[in-house]
């Protein structure tokens, strides 16, 4: 039931923060603080009383919840954790903490329905990443959707509507080809087996001509590589960031864009292996694009927010490259990015957003000086900016390189053209930080120091990319087993490389014996 609670605590909390906000203006902000540091806590004390390694173990689900939904139809209410969801929902219930705090001064008007908005995105992303139930799948994919359209379109800054209504129509278009899709491979099992069902695990097995495969495989694509952005369908992103609230900008970028990450290694590589394989080399083409495409993008902006928006069209670039190796070291690199680029990028946002506090704007022409003026806040920004570029010792280093290095083993000049992202994104990294935080001071501005609250923000996040890149051996031995299921009716490899169970070091690839199986 610890999965049903993870939901109905973030639900719950919602409700009670809206109908609050009828008494006490404060209230709903401590109610979203509670409801995602509750979540937060509950998890990390079931990953504690986990036995040592279960959750790196091939195809064990971690906890399962699974109750007859709409049985006419065979919709399941069916709920699961591995390795990789642990990671997932520990993130999204951090980065929703975060995003209550960040939010506790900038939010004025209609604060509660403010925050039920907030809980119930947590609420949306939770679902996606334990869902089990196609249909359910979907649902929760859409719950996401309309909370972050209010997000944008009512607390939003200048050209708010413009920027949520964009974001609706890209993200709702690519959903609907996705449950099409979802409801083509229902018919298809349910007229080869006798058994119509949305159950994850049984569609697994379904048999499909190729041309149908790779349709419906482009049909779940759609919705992911939106989500993800990839280019050429990443437009809507700078918009929706550029127009946020802070809050909403670290949820996007440290959440959502995760949900299309974990809808291609969850759903659209396993259910369509060798559709996968065939349209590899397009996915990791579009991939080094994205990388290099962004970067540039990046490079070229004056609006802060729209820089750091940027930066992650390109960082993403190295998930849709990894994602489509298929090799253990190109997925582990995949799982770092996605953590590592959740703490870092959001954190850029956070810092965006205490800058526009004080200095009432997000032109770059317009800062300057900021690390005289702050020099704490100027410090942290210089880290995450770093994390950025991908500075070894921190996390992001850590998911670039072994996205690189298994991108190499399977497609040597795409991981080339990656590669030269590294150099760009060392461009519009440090041409940030001296444009920002180098020069003259702004005048006529006011400048306090980062308060406790904002340290309590910045320094966890600090403390999380340092140990991301210094430590990743548990995410790396989380993440093993359901890489390995994943990989294992996709990859052409004749055996991954090992992982050392008690070390969580990669074997040299001649002293592997294990072999994976390919679904025909």
């Amino acid at each position: 039931m610890i999965l049903v609670w993870f939901l109905a605590i973030l639900i719950g909390g919602g409700l009670l923060a809206w109908v609050a906000s009828r008494w006490n203006r404060e209230l709903p902000r401590w109610i979203a603080l509670a409801a995602s540091s509750a979540n937060l806590i509950l998890l990390l004390a079931f990953a504690a009383s986990a036995p040592a390694g279960e959750a790196g173990k091939p195809g064990l689900w971690l906890a399962e919840f699974n109750t007859p939904w709409i049985p006419s139809f065979g919709v399941h209410f069916h709920l699961a954790i591995d390795g990789l969801s642990l990671l997932l929902l520990g993130l999204t219930f951090f980065v929703g903490a975060l995003a209550a705090l960040v939010s506790w001064t900038q939010i004025r008007e209609q604060v509660g329905f403010y925050y039920f908005n907030l809980l119930w995105i947590l609420a949306g992303i939770t679902g996606v990443f334990m869902a089990l139930d196609l249909f359910l799948f979907y649902f929760f994919w859409e719950v996401m959707l309309v909370p972050m359209y209010f997000l944008i379109g009512i607390w939003g800054h200048e050209n708010r509507v413009y920027a949520a209504f964009k974001f609706f129509l890209f993200t709702q278009a690519s959903g609907l080809l996705m449950f099409l899709a979802i409801l083509a491979l229902y018919f298809i099992h349910g007229q080869n087996t006798g058994s119509y069902t949305f159950d994850y695990s049984e569609l697994l097995g379904t048999e499909l001509s190729g041309t149908a495969a790779t349709w419906l495989m482009l049909g779940f694509l759609a919705a992911f590589l939106v989500k993800l952005p990839a280019v050429p369908f990443h437009s809507w992103l700078p918009d929706a960031h550029t127009q946020a609230p802070t809050a909403g900008s670290v949820v996007l970028a440290g959440l959502l864009l995760k949900t299309g990450a974990y809808g291609i290694l969850r759903f659209a590589i396993p259910l369509f292996p060798e559709a996968a394989r065939q349209f590899a080399p397009v996915a990791m083409a579009l991939g080094a694009i994205s990388i290099i495409y962004g970067a540039k993008l990046a490079f070229a902006q004056n609006n802060l927010k729209r820089l750091v928006a940027y930066t992650s069209v390109s960082h993403m670039g190295f998930v849709l490259l990894g994602a489509f190796a298929f090799n253990v070291i190109a997925y582990q690199g995949v799982v770092m990015q996605l953590l590592a680029h959740g703490i870092s990028t959001s954190a850029l946002f956070i810092i965006t957003g205490y800058i526009q506090e004080r200095l009432h704007t997000r032109d770059i022409s317009q800062m300057g000086g900021l690390w005289k003026a702050m020099p704490g806040m100027g410090a942290v920004a210089l880290l995450f900016a770093m994390a950025s570029l991908g500075l070894p010792g921190l996390g992001n280093f850590v998911a670039e390189f072994l996205a690189l290095l298994g991108a190499w083993q399977a497609a040597p000049l795409w991981a080339a053209v990656a590669a030269l992202g590294l150099i760009f994104s060392s461009a519009y990294a440090l041409w940030m930080v001296q444009r920002a935080l180098h020069g003259p001071p702004p005048e006529k501005a006011t400048l306090p120091r980062l308060n406790v609250r904002e340290w309590l923000v910045m320094g966890s996040m600090v403390g999380l990319i340092f140990w991301l890149g210094l430590y990743p051996g548990p995410i790396l031995n989380s993440a093993d087993g359901p890489i390995r299921t994943i990989l294992a009716p996709a990859s052409t490899e004749t055996g991954p490389p090992e992982m050392d169970e008690e070390q969580g070091l990669l074997l040299p690839e001649h002293e592997n014996t294990t072999k994976t199986t390919k679904l025909d």
